[in-house]
This record gives C-alpha cells, structure tokens and sequence, in this order.
C-alpha cells in the first residue's frame, strides 16, 4: 500500500469516525466564537470609515497589465479594503502579486477564488477536479470529502482563503443556463450530502467554504451573469427543494454563504427586487428564520442580474441594508463608501451593524491564519500544486464516476485480445486521446477523429474503416457543458453515431452535459453506452478501463432524461481473469485494411 493510498484510507476513516459528530443540528462556524486578542486590537486600531472598508472584496487579475496592478494597490493602500476574489491568470504570476498587496496592506486581505472544481477554474497550469454534476454519480462521497481536502491545501499553498464552493443549487430544470454542470444533481438529499462532505473536506483545512447560490438557482432558464432571472415558485416549494440543501449545510457549520441576484415573489413581493438586496431573503430568511450566523457575500454585483437596475454605488448600500457581510466585486468602491455614509448619517444604518460584521470579517481572517500574514513561497509553487496525490485522486474520482446506462447482452467488458479489430472513433477532438492510448495498451485500436461538422470526405474514410472493423468504440466529446446550441453537438453528428452503430457491434462513450441525452431520440443501435460526463484525461482513461473490464462501473446518473432517469447505472464488477496484452512494438504497422 502506498503512502498516499494509506494516507486517503486514514482520512476516510477519520471521517467516517466524526460523522455523527459533524452532523449535529444548529452547528455554527467554528469562526463565530472565537474571542481573539488580534481581532479586537485590529478592530479597535480601525476608524470608522476603515471599518466600513472591511467588508469590501474587489477583484484582482494575474494576467492584466500594470494600471490594473496600479488600481487595486490604491484601493489596499489608500482605501483599505478587506479583501481580493482572484479571477484569471497564473499561480505564480499571482502568488507574486498577492505577496505584493498583503505587504502594502495594513490590515491583511482575505484572498477568495471560484474553485468549484479546483484551482484550474481561474488559473492555468493547476489541477482541475471533475465538476460536480460528474461528481454526483459516484456512490462514494468520502472520495468528495477528500478532493475538498486536497482542493483546500492546493488553496493554502497559494494563501487563498475562501473556496466559493460547493454549488448547494438543486438543477431541476436541464435547461438552466448557468448552473447545469455545476450542481451535484436534481436529488436534494445528494445535493446535501455531497455538498456537505466537500464543505467539511475544506473546513477541515482551514479554507472557508462557501455555499452557492442562496435560496437556490437550480430551476431558473436565464443568467443572472445578463439578467435578473425570475423564479415563480411557492414557499412550499422554496421550503421543500431549493432550501433544503442550504438548511443542511447551515445546521452542520457552513462558514459562508453567497446570495445570488434572483427575483423570487414568493419571498419578497416586490417587482423585480434581486434577493441580493432584499432584507425579507437576507435578514429575515437567512439570517433569522435559517438562523445563519457565518459570512454572508453577496453575488458579483457588476452582473447584469443587479447592476441592470442599479448603478454602482447605490447597489452597494442596498445590498448592505438588506443585511449582506461581504459586498463582492464592487463596480466603485470609493462611491460606494460615501453612499453608505450617507446611508449612515441618514439613519438607514447603524456604525454598530457596521462594526458587527467587521468584526466578523476579523473573526474569519484570524481563523484562516492571517494573524500572521504569512507570504506565499513562490519558489517551487508549480511542483507543490500539481502532485501526484491530485492525479491519483482524479483517477479513483473518474473510476467512481462513469455510469454503465446500457449494456446489451452483456457486451462489456470487451474482449482483451491482439486479434480483436477495434476502431475508434472520436467526434469533437480529432487527435488521439488517452482513451485510445488506454485502449491500445490492451490490443489492436485504430484511431479516427472527426469534427462536429465533419467534411463529406472524412466521413466517407470512417465508413470505409468501419467495414473492417469487428468492434467500434464512439466517443462524443468537447461538446459545450451548457444547454445553448444543442450543446455543440449538431443533427450530423447524431445521425452519423447512428448509422455507424447499425453497422457494426458500437459502444458509445459520452463525455458531455448528461442532459444531451435529451436530444437522443434513440440509442437502440448501440449495444453500450456509458457517461463519462466530460472531457477530461482521467475520464478518458477510466471509460477505456470500464470498456475493457479492468475496473468495476458503479456511478449513478445524478438527473433524470428522457430516456433515463436520476439513479439509473448498471453496476459492472472488474473482469481480472481476462488476457491482458501489451502493446506489441511492431502495433503501429497494422491496418485495418
């Protein structure tokens, strides 16, 4: 047994251990208590303007060039916010750049990021972990528990402090523009748990998790990135779905919160009010009725969702009087604080509220170890961040994942043979991958790739390969995640997966947005088809292992389509008494013709 092996099963246990005790009810932050002799000297060397600055995080780019560099050194030098959302660029590049400001701040900045699914979702040259739909297949959730944990320390390396992950949002509807991939399914009990386990995976490490996006925008059919989406929901409903998975994670110590910009009647009656900036959905729900006691951010407030109807500035002060911690991605802050001075002088805010979520603010900075203000290591950063631990759990997290949905008489696991004539053929990406380099470690595979608008000429050269062939493996790939244009897969491509399959015995591999399956009239030409969910090297390179029996099919389909519903797969248990066959030296002389 390896040492990371050993390592995982001693953190799984450890976490089986204190379930029960993680689990309890009315569990606040463990932040929340803390009485700390830095937080109340930082506060009290605070006037009140400083105070105010605290609860401001703009955000900070690694790829943009020095007048952006110019600006955000303003607002920490001369206006002392209290923190940084870093979107897109390097892990060095930032890692510099994030030293530079903790050093010209004189309180220290609480560093948050969009990691959903890893580092990699801002930054490039980092791990990146499958998306949470994938997730929601795999029947393990201590595999979730320990990618938070693995995700938390990648977060540490590079002094981020806040996760805004997991996605808590229930996906009921297949056509929801901005969530989709990123929900763990449309089961509000899954949805809790897997959210809790990447939650309690985060905290464990002393990086803040953060449950998105409250009260829930699972079934909206617009983005509140372009506009304010509208939910017509009862509160029974509210109560029974979209809360509950938020009610979940609040009662066992979710430290953070964002609420997103929606128009829910049902919750506050007036027209076309985003839940940002309403005091009945934060004050009144979140905080007094869900009894929530840790940060609350709101969503960006430069998207269209709010900033249609506000200008900058004056949503911020709206979003502060409805009870909001953490005003994100302020458009000014400078306008902003003298509108919510004026706010104050005009009694529509006390300085002590004011003074109550700072010094919340103070309370998560020490938590995170900002005490200290520890500097960010450069030297070595790209090493720490992409180790083995995070490709050996990207694997045993795609081997979890893939879901068998057909499997006519037993057609998997092929047979493992040098004489057994595979082709393979990829739609989406043309070059090989490495489930045709998977496949070829174990017999004879030919390879063809073909573009979802394909020429006449190439589909003419897969259909003259196809003839020899005994087997033919399809894999559908690079398709778009979200639900506009048919997610990237066109009528040419379907009715010619379909023609290939009533040629030859097919198995389809699909590395796309589940919910594709709703454009599929049909898959009764296809002896196999398994969901790999999306396109990544160790989803590849499980599928291959799942078509050849070398690993056991046990994921779950965590929505529900037209032809399958949520909870469908066929468990497939390992073949190991099957031949394995190296990949012969003289492999790339065969031919198929």
């Amino acid at each position: 047994m390896n040492k990371f092996v050993k390592v995982a099963f001693l953190v799984v246990v450890l976490a089986l251990f204190s379930f029960s005790s993680l689990t309890q009810k009315n569990k606040e932050p463990d932040f929340i208590s803390l009485q700390n002799h830095w937080v109340d000297s930082v506060f009290n060397s605070l006037n009140p303007e400083q105070r105010l600055a605290q609860l401001f995080m703009v955000a900070a780019y690694s790829n943009k060039d020095l007048k952006h560099v110019r600006e955000i050194k303003e607002l920490v030098a001369k206006y002392r916010i209290g923190g940084l959302i870093w979107m897109q660029g390097g892990p060095v590049r930032q890692g510099k750049l994030a030293n530079y400001y903790q050093s010209i701040a004189k309180t220290p900045l609480l560093y948050s990021i969009d990691g959903e699914w890893g580092l990699a979702m801002r930054l490039d040259s980092t791990p990146r972990y499958p998306r949470q739909m994938t997730l929601g297949a795999l029947q393990n959730d201590s595999l979730i528990y320990l990618m938070g944990r693995q995700i938390a320390r990648e977060c540490k390396r590079l002094g981020i402090h806040v996760n805004f992950a997991p996605v808590a949002d229930v996906n009921s509807n297949p056509l929801n523009p901005v969530i989709g991939m990123r929900s763990f399914g449309e089961n509000k009990y899954k949805v809790s748990q897997k959210a809790y386990m990447y939650m309690q995976g985060l905290q464990d490490e002393h990086v803040m998790a953060n449950g998105k996006h409250f009260p829930g925008h699972g079934d909206t059919d617009s983005d509140s990135h372009k506009t304010l989406p509208y939910l017509p929901h009862s509160r029974e409903r509210l109560d029974t779905l979209e809360l509950f998975p938020f009610q979940y994670l609040f009662d066992r110590g979710l430290a953070s919160i964002m609420v997103a910009h929606l128009n829910i009647l049902s919750l506050d009656t007036t027209k076309d009010l985003p839940s940002t900036l309403s005091t009945k959905v934060v004050n009144d729900l979140l905080k007094t009725k869900m009894n929530f006691k840790g940060l609350i951010f709101t969503d960006a407030l430069n998207m269209k969702g709010v900033a249609n109807a506000y200008e900058p500035g004056i949503v911020d002060v709206k979003a502060l009087l409805a009870g909001n911690d953490v005003l994100l991605f302020s458009g000014d802050v400078p306008k902003a604080l003298e509108e919510i001075k004026k706010a104050i002088e005009a009694g529509f805010i006390n300085q002590s509220e004011i003074d109550e979520r700072c010094k919340k603010i103070l309370k998560a900075k020490y938590w995170c170890g900002l005490n200290t203000k520890p500097e960010i290591v450069t030297r070595n950063l790209f090493k720490d961040l992409n180790t083995n631990q995070s490709v050996d759990l990207n694997d045993k997290l795609a081997e979890a994942c893939i879901t068998l949905l057909k499997n006519e008489n037993n057609f998997l696991p092929l047979k493992r043979s040098d004489s057994l004539k595979i082709l393979e053929v990829s739609f989406g990406v043309e070059e090989q991958n490495t489930l045709f380099t998977t496949l070829s470690g174990y017999g004879y595979v030919e390879h063809i790739g073909l573009s979802h608008e394909a020429k006449a000429e190439d589909v003419a050269e897969v259909f003259d390969k196809v003839k020899d062939a005994e087997v033919i493996v399809i894999q559908l790939n690079k398709a778009t995640l979200k639900a506009e244009n048919n997610y990237g897969v066109g009528e040419q491509t379907l009715k010619l997966m379909d023609s290939i399959a009533g040629l030859k015995p097919t198995a389809l591999v699909m590395l796309t947005n589940p919910y594709l399956l709703n454009k599929i009239n049909s898959l009764a030409k296809f002896k196999s088809v398994i969901m790999a969910y999306e396109y990544m090297p160790s989803l590849l390179k499980a599928s291959a292992k799942a078509l050849l029996g070398i690993n056991g099919v046990n994921g779950k389909l965590p929505i529900s389509t037209n032809l399958y519903k949520a909870g469908n797969g066929i468990v497939l248990e390992p073949n190991a008494t099957q031949k394995t066959i190296s990949l012969k030296e003289n492999f790339k002389k065969k031919s198929l013709d």
